[in-house]
């Protein structure tokens, strides 16, 4: 639920006197306690497995044994990320309920004519924990060899091709988008429940192609369950050194910038809003994050 404000009606003077008269006699509450004082709940709005929950788990991991308490992650999936999001957006503003969310987080408004809560005015930032490069991926039984030849084929057959996204407004769903128009080409969209599914999909051959963060897509790819076509960062990656850039096949606009990040309700006070934001840097750059990263 949203926090409520405080809506005190104006007592009779003489109650407020008496209160006043009385308050010496009555037990005074104790001082609130430091935050953190008991569990923080890290909503994901995608399935567990995803390159979001794992960045989100790590991290959070991290945080929770510099904090002193437990930081328990939720994964609501559903509509692209908005039911975990308005969750959060709903929640007491107190640092304890948080989001951890995507690149899509900031486009919802643009994919979803009405949406339970405002973008802009329903959530403070805190901190990115990270961007990730996608990957250009399909079945290594399809005939796409190269990006050209899946480019080429959706050409011959407009309409024929399909591809996997997360779910509608998702990141890999605009990943994706941004490769099919700055390529020309049309295809079939094919929205699932999360990546977990999609993923499956592709590597059985049920689809044609799908955009993947580095991540995930790292020991698929190792395995030779899925090929990678492309990526979408300015230079090969080490990682990939054989797998060129969008950049290099004539698609500069075509890259979509994968980062995950964590917000908390608006009204949250700032000390606290700067607390998980400290904390949250702190914890990127352990060297043991860092080594699991």
């Amino acid at each position: 639920m949203r926090a409520c404000d405080v809506r005190g009606g104006f007592g009779f003077v003489v109650a407020a006197a008496l209160g006043l008269a009385f308050a010496g006699l009555m037990p005074q509450p104790a001082a609130a306690q430091p935050y953190p004082s008991r569990t923080i709940t890290a909503v994901v709005p995608l399935s567990a497995g995803n390159a979001i929950d794992v960045t989100a788990r790590i991290v959070l991991e991290q945080m929770s044994r510099q904090m002193g308490q437990p930081i328990v992650v939720e994964n609501r999936v559903g509509a692209g990320g908005t039911v975990g999001s308005n969750a959060v957006a709903k929640a007491a503003p107190d640092g304890y309920t948080l989001l951890v969310h995507s690149s899509s987080f900031t486009a919802a408004a643009a994919v979803y004519s009405s949406l339970p809560y405002d973008t802009l005015k329903d959530f403070a930032p805190v901190a990115r924990l990270g961007l990730q490069p996608t990957i250009l991926v399909t079945a290594p039984t399809k005939e796409f060899k190269t990006a050209a030849d899946l480019i080429n084929a959706a050409k011959e057959r407009p309409g024929q091709l399909n591809y996997a996204s997360a779910g509608v407004g998702s990141a890999s769903h605009f990943a994706v988008e941004r490769f099919r128009l700055a390529a020309g080409f049309q295809g079939q969209h094919v929205p699932f429940r999360g990546p977990n599914e999609a993923m499956s999909d592709v590597m059985a051959g049920r689809v044609d192609f799908y955009f993947l963060p580095l991540a995930p897509a790292m020991p698929l790819l190792q395995d030779k369950r899925l090929v990678g076509l492309a990526v979408s960062t300015p230079k090969r990656l080490p990682a990939l050194p054989d797998v060129p850039t969008m950049t290099e096949l004539g698609l500069g606009d075509a890259a979509y910038p994968f980062w995950t990040g964590i917000f908390l309700p608006r009204q949250t006070p700032r000390e606290i809003v700067d607390r998980l934001q400290n904390e949250a840097l702190k914890a990127v750059a352990d060297p043991g994050v860092q080594e699991r990263f």
